[in-house]
């Protein structure tokens, strides 16, 4: 288990240049993107940067939704900075590109491609020393301030693809309620799926002791294991904040106890996941937002098409459960009765629709658009969608059920339409 350490309360962003320089930090890069830079949470790390005497400088060239070149720029900046430590304030995003930018920075020699996960990269197991990285999220989503990995669009083949890693989890995670308060709605309701789902795909994900081959070298065992005791407590505890908080924190943007709560269950989400991965809705989700074609989220101000990420990967969800419930379908139950499903009366052959309906409840309430076909995919695009899956068996290894070509064609299809 390798989990961050993590500080959560209301105001701990005050308390990061005091982090600094009890780590001896002498020159530090914060990253940030061009939205966030102009708001509070930003402001009030860089006020405890000043007043804690910390030289610094301004990154908030990030992109929502990373690309291999928007991470390209990033090193670059941390490779000429010559930092020796890293402050990231913002939403998966940014703390993603941050990681890549102290990996690259600290190993100024490799190839882009060296530490990218296979087929695509290398996947080259880190052994260079890193930068005291200290990550303060801004959304209640990604759960990227307690994981090893960073997650951006490769866009030669128009695919999300990851750097997965130990070695590149944030030092410490600053997890800061007040921060929440200036998410709009959708953001909210996005990056809760992701954390909905993060916790749902790893609780159910293959068990760690079925899977195999064992790996040569504990270096080379990946951070992603298989569903396993530690991270299955984690998981169901962030699944119930989910189904008692989220739509509350969606609707009012004023209710900090709900917004709180999400906040916190992400980074438990996180521990999760980052030990025992995600699988199906994830994998699949990579190339629903890679190909993007016109399609603009509601409440995200930036100057290109996207599909976020926490609604790349739910879209996915009702099809993905019902088709792996055959393998562990009590859990199925007991995830579909956290989120509200009566399941007194379900018959275990059951355990994929019940949990389903659940999930397409939640949606539904949650005005979520109607499927792949809602954000401008159709039945045409199936074939583009599952070569875009077929290289995240990083991810969809982890699936309990193994699945074909044809599954995944029969996935996207189920999912061009919830309601």
């Amino acid at each position: 288990m390798a989990v961050s350490n993590i500080r959560y309360g209301a105001g701990v962003t005050k308390e990061v240049g005091m982090d600094l320089q009890n780590m001896g930090a002498k020159n530090v890069c914060l990253m940030t993107d061009r939205n966030l830079s102009q708001l509070p949470p930003v402001q009030m790390a860089l006020d405890s940067l000043v007043k804690n005497g910390i030289n610094f400088k301004v990154y908030d060239n990030v992109r929502v939704e990373p690309t291999d070149r928007s991470f390209m720029e990033a090193i670059e900046f941390a490779k000429k900075g010559a930092f020796d430590a890293y402050v990231a304030v913002g939403g998966g995003s940014t703390i993603d590109t941050c990681k890549a930018a102290n990996l690259y920075a600290s190993s100024p020699h490799s190839d882009f491609l060296d530490y990218v996960s296979v087929p695509i990269g290398k996947g080259k197991p880190v052994s260079v020393p890193l930068k005291p990285l200290i990550a303060v999220p801004t959304t209640s989503g990604t759960g990227s301030e307690t994981t090893g990995v960073a997650i951006f669009d490769y866009e030669p083949l128009k695919v999300k693809i990851g750097i997965g890693s130990r070695a590149i989890k944030p030092t410490l995670g600053l997890i800061d309620p007040l921060h929440t308060r200036h998410m709009p709605d959708r953001v909210v309701a996005n990056s809760g799926f992701d954390v909905l789902c993060h916790a749902l795909e790893s609780y159910t994900a293959l068990p760690y002791h079925m899977r195999s081959p064992c790996p040569s070298n504990p270096i080379s065992r990946p951070a992603y294991q298989g569903s396993n005791p530690i991270s299955d407590i984690w998981a169901v505890h962030a699944l119930r904040i989910v189904a008692k908080y989220l739509k509350r924190a969606v609707r009012n943007p004023d209710d900090l106890e709900a917004r709180s709560n999400m906040h916190l269950a992400s980074a438990f989400a996180g521990i999760g996941f980052g030990n025992a991965g995600v699988h199906l809705c994830h994998g699949m989700s990579y190339p629903i937002s890679g190909l993007v074609k016109t399609y603009k989220a509601k409440d995200y101000n930036v100057d290109h098409p996207l599909v976020p990420h926490g609604l790349s990967v739910v879209l996915t969800s009702p099809a993905v459960f019902t088709f792996t419930a055959q393998m562990f379908p009590e859990r199925h139950l007991e995830t579909a009765e956290i989120l509200g499903a009566d399941t007194r009366t379900a018959r275990i052959a059951d355990a994929g629709p019940v949990l389903a309906d659940a999930l397409r409840k939640l949606l539904l309430d949650l005005d979520v658009d109607d499927g792949l076909a809602a954000i401008g995919y159709s039945k045409a695009d199936i074939p583009a969608l599952v070569k875009g899956t077929l290289p995240q068996e990083r991810v969809t290894k982890l699936s309990p059920r193994p699945q074909s070509e044809e599954d995944l064609s029969a996935l996207f299809e189920a999912s061009m339409k919830l309601y």
